[in-house]
């Protein structure tokens, strides 16, 4: 089932980028210059007025670099008329955009891919944060070792159990297999892996862990069994946890939608389509302040520390702005509803990231 999940994933991020960056290709093929190679429409500029191609088109090795970079990010001029405005004047960028202006901007979907793939390249790399990556990852290597001590006590202790059972069965002393027995509780009990809530003290799979993703039971075996397996193996929790992020990244757009919703509910002036692009390009922005941010902590403290507290507000601020210019609401309704927003925010990633979690669990 949590392989069906990740294809599912995979395929939705891969056709949202498809859709995205990809233009609506033709059937028929030029027979001459006088048409469209795309679509073989009969020309009437330097472009085709029905599927937007290029008449002129390169053949040359450099022109795959710029056909990748014109895919990604649309850099013939639509990313720096995209990005100042993302960056100053959201709600002048979702208006215009929702209002028609397109051909000037990147799209939401297409701007909201390349920040979740900055965003995870950053993260694989240099990770959320030095200290709480390597004690994260201390602590689940950890753990490992201390499982894998524990499974091979309780190997050695239940050979010890069979020799004992096949000499009582021949009636043969069990002295020094006893003895044995104790020196192996011992260590053991040292190390905290023996249950004595039983007569015979038996080394347990679950005593005194060092590292605990959570002590939770449901009740349910399928979840119940995906803890045991998280707090068995932590460091892989957290590899899955961080390819789901990237994997399932798209599921913040539909997530926060309702809630946009509530903030303008029964409102023939906006549709869901604006809730969709004032989403999409606002969780953008929001990916790459935090790039901008995870890279600003690598300079000195005295620089870093004042650039992400002014970050983490202008957040708040940015949030302000767009709701104001992109729905043209008072200052006041705007601020209310930037209070609100912000509310909706902390549990639509909550939300989301507790979705991860439970992926990463039960998988």
């Amino acid at each position: 089932m949590a392989g069906e999940i990740d294809t599912i994933g995979e395929a939705v991020t891969a056709g949202l980028a498809g859709v995205a960056v990809e233009p609506v290709h033709g059937t028929k093929r030029a027979q001459n210059h006088a048409r469209c190679l795309n679509c073989g429409t009969a020309l009437q500029g330097s472009h085709c007025h029905r599927c937007g191609q290029k008449v002129h088109v390169h053949r040359s090795f450099g022109a795959i670099g710029h056909d990748l970079l014109h895919a990604v990010m649309h850099f013939d001029g639509k990313f720096w008329n995209t990005l100042p405005l993302l960056a100053w004047r959201p709600g002048d960028l979702t208006r215009r955009y929702i209002h028609g202006e397109r051909a000037s901007f990147i799209s939401p979907l297409a701007l909201f891919l390349f920040a979740v793939f900055l965003t995870y390249a950053v993260l694989a790399n240099i990770g959320f944060g030095a200290e709480t990556d390597f004690d994260v990852m201390a602590e689940a290597e950890k753990q490992q070792a201390i499982n894998g001590a524990r499974t091979t006590m309780q190997r050695e202790v239940g050979e010890v159990d069979r020799q004992i059972e096949q000499a009582r069965a021949v009636q043969k002393s069990t002295k020094d297999l006893e003895a044995k027995r104790r020196q192996l509780i011992v260590g053991a009990r040292a190390m905290g892996f023996v249950d004595d809530s039983g007569p015979v003290p038996k080394i347990s799979a679950t005593a005194q862990r060092d590292f605990v993703v959570t002590d939770i039971r449901t009740g349910i075996p399928i979840i119940d069994k995906g803890i045991e397996k998280a707090n068995e193996n932590p460091g892989l929790l957290l590899y899955k946890f961080q390819a789901n992020s990237y994997k399932f990244a798209w599921a913040l757009i539909p997530l926060s939608m309702p809630f946009m919703w509530l903030l303008f509910p029964f409102s023939r002036r906006f549709h869901m389509f604006d809730h969709f692009v004032f989403v999409t390009y606002s969780i953008s922005f929001m990916l790459l302040l935090f790039v901008a941010l995870r890279f600003a902590s690598y300079l000195p403290d005295a620089v870093g520390e004042p650039l992400f507290v002014g970050g983490s507000c202008y957040a708040v601020f940015h949030m302000y702005r767009q709701l104001r210019g992109a729905y043209r609401g008072s200052r006041w309704a705007a601020m209310v509803r930037t209070a609100l927003l912000l509310l909706f925010s902390i549990f639509t990633v909550t939300l989301f990231l507790l979705l991860l979690l439970a992926m990463g669990i039960v998988g």
